[in-house]
């Protein structure tokens, strides 16, 4: 089928900015592009702004009511029937949705018809919904065409959790990171928010046991709007006198420059779905040590190729990992090639390809 003409439908609650949003509307881009496509998307969320740009010729559906909140039952309801009545007059060969709770709203609305439909979940498998929206997607994930999990683990999870026999594992594109010739220097970075599930304490208090003589530990990432924890780390490293070797420099539009000017990409979060963050660093040639947390490093980082995976929470090895590469220029030179040849495999172009074979095989 893949070489004929074929009518495809993405479905995703909106185009604001984010990861999911990101890589579908990379998807659009490419399908876009084919001549055998004709491209349709689906917006049903809450807020169905459109953040990244999409191509001319894909065909856009939106529901003509807003969601609201004060009558959430009759909003969903609606929605259902929305993408019901829609789907059917589109009349895809194929759809593509995005989003674990929404998944469900599109398998929900076309339950009982004969449409191919692919899900992808974007969070970390295990991830709890409340028992409404588990229940929903124990019940409706088996009748799905094919899921697609980013990472290997994910697809574990699912095979069991969901009793779908055709889960593919397709990661996230990471973006190229182009060389500026900016002066490398000796600094361990780290990006992320300033949530719990970084565990950028555990971190600080890492770096503070290294041989950390000549280097300095950026993290860059801001607040949660319900965590503030730049407060507490602030203080952890005053009481540590740190002050002027660990930097938190806050939310940055300019990531790329903090990662091409440093040596090493450290992170210690504990709970990812597919952290593009990690790709990033190793486009920008950055040898990665990394907790093996329940999804995601484990699927990029190929351990003492391009970096090292470490037990969960083991901080001793983090730490000896971490202060190895801080004293041993060579292996981190040999790391950074490797990291950069490693991560092509995640270009836009090769995920992109790999979205089309599977829900058009």
């Amino acid at each position: 089928m893949s070489n004929n003409h074929i009518k495809i439908c993405l479905a995703i609650p909106s185009l604001q900015a984010g990861g999911m949003e990101r890589v579908m509307s990379e998807i659009a881009w490419d399908f876009s592009k084919r001549d055998n496509i004709e491209l349709h998307l689906i917006m049903f969320g809450k807020d169905r702004k459109i953040f990244y740009d999409i191509p001319d010729n894909i065909i856009i559906h939106k529901p003509n009511f807003e969601f609201n909140d004060n009558k959430r039952t009759l909003s969903t309801i609606r929605t259902i029937f929305f993408i019901r009545k829609e789907i059917k007059k589109i009349n895809p060969d194929r759809i593509l949705s995005f989003g674990e709770i929404w998944n469900s709203f599109v398998l929900l609305s076309l339950y009982g018809t004969k449409y191919k439909v692919f899900i992808s979940d974007r969070c970390r498998p295990n991830k709890s919904f409340g028992k409404i929206h588990d229940t929903l997607r124990k019940r409706l994930y088996s009748k799905a065409e094919g899921v697609i999990a980013q990472t290997n683990k994910a697809k574990e999870i699912y095979s069991t959790q969901f009793h779908n026999d055709n889960v593919s594992v397709i990661g996230n594109p990471i973006r190229e990171i182009i060389d500026r010739n900016i002066r490398r220097e000796n600094i361990v970075v780290s990006v992320g928010r300033l949530i719990d599930t970084k565990n950028f304490d555990q971190l600080i208090n890492i770096f503070n046991n290294t041989d950390n003589d000549n280097w300095k530990l950026i993290i860059v990432g801001g607040d949660a709007i319900k965590q503030k924890n730049s407060v507490t780390l602030q203080k952890m490293i005053d009481d540590l006198k740190l002050s002027e070797k660990v930097i938190l420099a806050g939310t940055q539009k300019d990531v790329e420059s903090y990662l091409l000017k440093s040596k090493i990409f450290a992170f210690t979060s504990s709970s990812e779905g597919f952290p593009n963050v990690v790709g990033e660093a190793m486009s920008a040639g950055l040898p990665v040590v990394s907790y093996d947390c329940i999804a995601g490093p484990s699927d990029m980082i190929n351990n003492g190729e391009n970096g090292y995976l470490i037990p969960l929470f083991d901080q001793d090895m983090f730490k000896e990992k971490l202060n190895y590469l801080m004293n041993h220029a060579e292996i981190i030179s040999q790391m950074s090639e490797n990291a950069k040849l490693s991560i092509k495999k995640f270009s836009t172009e090769n995920i992109c390809e790999q979205y089309y074979n599977f829900i058009t095989k």
